[in-house]
């Protein structure tokens, strides 16, 4: 199975040392890899948005709170899914975490079995994520292969018209629409027009 999924690592931050101790055991006897800060600044410095996986973030902490991170990697535009974790039952942190895009927001002490569950969703979500991310960004360089002419064609055959409307409304030949129409679906490494219709779609 190796090489079939892409390695994730899970990051850690929390000021308590017993806490990062126990989870990070928890986590790795799962097989996950882990990484454990003690604040968020040793974090931010050390994060790295291409990796794939999630942040197990500790509400209340000195300099930098989990919130005031979680602002600060909203702001940067890193999205990674976020699971916090907190000594205090607080509903407004509680809902300021959530507004801002939370995955989960658990008390201490909670369950093992709840939080590694959690952490596989927040996992997956990030990996669901990177994959749509990848996809759409190889259909806006394929985009950026065509023409002003083919772009054209293309904006038009994907809402349905056919070639003789769409030469109708450019006031161009039958033929070239043929032609154009050949080379955006090769350009977009399209099989048909319902697969072209799909990329439009995304």
């Amino acid at each position: 199975m190796a090489g079939t999924q892409p390695k994730t690592l899970v990051y850690l931050v929390d000021d308590d040392f017993s806490v990062r101790d126990s989870l990070s055991l928890l986590i790795e006897s799962t097989g996950q890899a882990v990484r454990c800060f003690e604040s968020a600044d040793d974090f931010l410095n050390n994060f790295d948005p291409d990796q794939a996986g999630c942040l197990i973030l500790d509400v209340r902490m000195p300099n930098m709170t989990g919130l005031e991170l979680q602002e600060e990697l909203a702001r940067r535009d890193y999205a990674i899914p976020i699971i916090f974790i907190s000594g205090h039952a607080d509903v407004p942190d509680s809902s300021k975490a959530f507004r801002a895009g939370a995955v989960d927001y658990m008390e201490k002490p909670f369950d093992s079995e709840v939080l590694l569950k959690r952490m596989q969703e927040a996992i997956q979500k990030d990996l669901d994520t990177r994959v749509k991310l990848a996809e759409k960004r190889k259909l806006k360089k394929r985009l950026s292969t065509l023409t002003p002419r083919e772009r054209e064609v293309y904006i038009l055959i994907v809402k349905g018209l056919s070639n003789k409307e769409v030469a109708k409304q450019l006031n161009i030949s039958n033929r070239t629409i043929d032609v154009h129409r050949s080379k955006i679906m090769e350009k977009m490494e399209a099989e048909d027009l319902s697969e072209l219709t799909v990329m439009a779609m995304h």
